[in-house]
């Protein structure tokens, strides 16, 4: 049935690009694609989601597609001759002015970079591998000392973890490809470099405005979006623990502590949460993972995350297939080990709204503990009760059904969920029969098998707002 309870995210790239490598790809556990539009231009993307369309027509379940929006992403300009050598001690220039530069003077692609950043400011380049530290500053430039050395080429990546940068959170290029991916029926899209709920709420109203129902990711990767958590987490759809810029921004040493934050938030608030960023690095050279990527995968599960994801393991990997069976092999071991503890479930807190949703999928993993069913099956129209009960960590797996395809798919980012579209039943009696058949038909579970059925309020009386039912599956 599932591969894993914890969901992959698998970012598609030219090792995963065509129609048979992705089928490959979510026959082996594979729940959500992600789209990098840091790289690559519409008509790549556009082909890529062909090869994904046809692809998950082929499963009876719900696969997702994300856009990942590149964000203010500032980079070192064009140096000549590319790859020079900086020591540390010497000192470097940077310009706006400069177009073409070497290593001891060049340019950025932020047209704000000399007003920023101030004197005594570290300047990071190449995920924090060159370090440079801001000695004086006139109107056009900087003037720099490095700190750590290494080799600059065109095109690195700059963080500046002192400097409150007021480049906005989605530059002019990603609202292209906000309407590109509105227009192309995306699931998510994640959101970089945010730092404040106010930011999210504003690509929000953008997707509502066009008639859109895309949910938005929001990417912890920024001091500030640290210091605005709780806000930023009530107003995201889920949340992405991106820890490759957040450990440059910040102390590495606390990007551990920053994750298990995150996931406890998330799990209190009931959203869904993703840890990405190198969690099998290794694996993009070699077909088999570290002891420690190993242990760091089973921690983010341990830890109560809904997916974990694949980036250049399966963009330009080697082993794309080999490094999904691998999160796959892990999250089946730590997550028995999960089932078989004791470990207390916390109220989840929602809105009002969904305060009956919220003490049912209690009620549910409760049920669950005392009568052991093969799995639980509920009518989610929306998708909030399985998102409810994603995040009471039940320890059987959940067939969410609905009749919106689009719910369906976003519903696959929930851990333990399976989620089938089909027409919506007009009775109980009708749900029970569709249970039935699909239960069966996919080999989920067996005849004579105990399952809870959790009916929407439509299959139920006029009298009746929430019902839990014990159904044994028969022919």
């Amino acid at each position: 049935m599932l591969t894993t309870k914890t969901k992959i995210v698998a970012t598609t790239g030219p090792s995963c690009s065509d129609v048979e490598a992705i089928a490959s790809l979510i026959d082996d556990g594979v729940d959500v694609f992600r789209l990098n539009f840091s790289h690559g231009d519409f008509k790549t993307h556009a082909s890529i989601l062909k090869a994904v369309n046809e692809a998950r027509s082929r499963f009876t379940h719900s696969i997702a597609v994300a856009g990942d929006l590149c964000g203010p992403k500032i980079r070192v300009g064009k140096i000549d001759p590319d790859g020079e050598m900086l020591d540390e001690g010497d000192e470097v220039t940077i310009s706006n002015a400069i177009e073409t530069g070497n290593a001891h003077s060049f340019g950025t692609n932020y047209p704000d970079f000399v007003n920023d950043v101030e004197v005594g400011q570290r300047v990071l380049i190449n995920d924090g591998k060159i370090a440079l530290g801001v000695s004086g500053k006139e109107q056009d430039k900087l003037s720099c000392h490095v700190l750590i050395g290494g080799p600059l080429s065109s095109n690195k990546g700059i963080n500046l973890p002192d400097t409150a940068m007021k480049w906005p959170a989605i530059t002019k290029r990603d609202w292209k490809y906000v309407d590109w991916a509105i227009e192309n029926k995306l699931d998510y899209l994640a959101l970089s470099f945010v730092r404040t709920a106010d930011e999210i709420n504003h690509l929000k109203d953008h997707i509502s405005r066009a008639g859109s129902r895309i949910k938005v990711i929001s990417k912890i990767e920024k001091p500030q979006a640290v210091e605005n958590l709780d806000s930023i987490v009530g107003a995201s759809d889920a949340v992405l623990v991106a820890r490759g810029d957040l450990g440059v921004e910040m102390d590495f040493a606390r990007v551990p502590l920053i994750q298990k934050r995150i996931t406890r938030l998330c799990r209190r608030l009931g959203k869904p949460v993703i840890i990405a960023t190198q969690m099998l690095q290794s694996m993009i050279e070699s077909p088999t993972a570290s002891r420690a990527e190993a242990s760091d995968v089973a921690n983010a599960i341990m830890d109560f995350t809904d997916a974990v994801m694949l980036s250049g393991e399966t963009a330009i990997g080697k082993y794309p297939l080999e490094a999904v069976r691998t999160i796959g092999r892990i999250g089946k071991v730590t997550e028995a080990f999960l089932d078989e503890s004791d470990e207390p479930r916390p109220r989840i807190e929602t809105d009002e709204a969904l305060a009956e949703e919220a003490a049912i999928a209690r009620s549910v993993a409760q049920m669950t503990d005392d009568i052991e069913p093969r799995l639980v099956v509920v009518w989610s129209e929306d998708g909030q009760t399985a998102q409810l009960l994603s995040k009471a960590r039940i320890d059987v797996p959940i067939a969410a059904f609905s009749s919106d395809e689009l719910i369906c798919r976003q519903m696959s980012l929930h851990y333990g969920v399976i989620s089938i579209c089909k027409p919506q039943p007009d009775s109980m009696e009708g749900f029970v029969k569709l249970v039935n058949a699909a239960i069966i038909k996919n080999g989920w579970a067996a005849i004579a098998e105990r399952i809870i059925l959790v009916p929407g309020r439509e299959m139920l009386g006029p009298d009746t707002s929430n019902a839990l039912l014990i159904h044994t599956l028969s022919g």
